[in-house]
This record gives C-alpha cells, structure tokens and sequence, in this order.
C-alpha cells in the first residue's frame, strides 16, 4: 500500500483509463514544477497561499492525501487575518515539501507501472 498515493482514488479520478491517468500525474508534476517555486516563506503569504492551494488542487487529482492536507494547512493559514509569521510560515511550507518528495517518488513509481503494464495496481 502506498502511503502517498492512493491509488484507487488515482483509478477512480482517470475510469481506470491508463493513458488519462499518465495525464493526470504529468499535469501533477507540471503544476508542482511551477507552483512550487512560489514556496518562499519569505514572499507575500498571498503568494505562497495561492501555490498551496494549486498543489492541493493537484494533489486530490492523483490521490495525494498527505500532500493536499499540507498543502490546505498552508493555503489557510496564508489567508489568515493576520498572516502567520515567517517562522511559522516557514514550518508550514517546509511541511508541504516534507510530504512533496515522497510523493513525487510516487508518482514516478505509479508512472512507470503504468507504462510498463498499461494498468493500475490498485494492491
């Protein structure tokens, strides 16, 4: 079983289409390329709210509970009124990418199944 991805929700997102959900992970890694670049405690927390926010988005997509919860812990705080101070802002960012990287290594896993096999193991 993979902690980071659940793979039942990945085949009920894509109708067990293989070649949907290699979409879907690339669309995954497209958008933590791009959105994850805005994770700077140090910028706006408006910024970095709106990239966490795209990352959950992301994450619910493939299945990536522990990621979308990280990530929904930041966005929330980074739209608070006040913001969180940079320490916390930091603790919170440093959060989404402690779960991020075992779930990058994840997807790399589900996608070469996928390509090898042509089908989900869903065990």
């Amino acid at each position: 079983m993979d902690r980071w991805i659940d793979r039942q929700q990945l085949a009920n997102n894509t109708a067990l289409d293989a070649e949907l959900a290699l979409e879907v992970l690339e669309i995954f890694k497209g958008q933590v390329e791009t959105w994850g670049q805005m994770l700077d405690a140090n910028d706006e927390p408006e910024r970095w709210a709106d990239a966490a926010h795209t990352i959950k988005g992301a994450a619910l997509g493939i299945g990536a509970g522990p990621l979308a919860e990280a990530c929904k812990a930041a966005e929330t705080a980074g739209r608070a009124d006040p913001p969180p101070s940079k320490t916390r802002a930091a603790v919170l960012i440093n959060d989404i990418r402690d779960a991020l990287y075992p779930t990058l290594e994840s997807v790399a896993r589900v996608d070469h199944e996928l390509r090898v096999s042509g089908f989900l193991r869903l065990s």
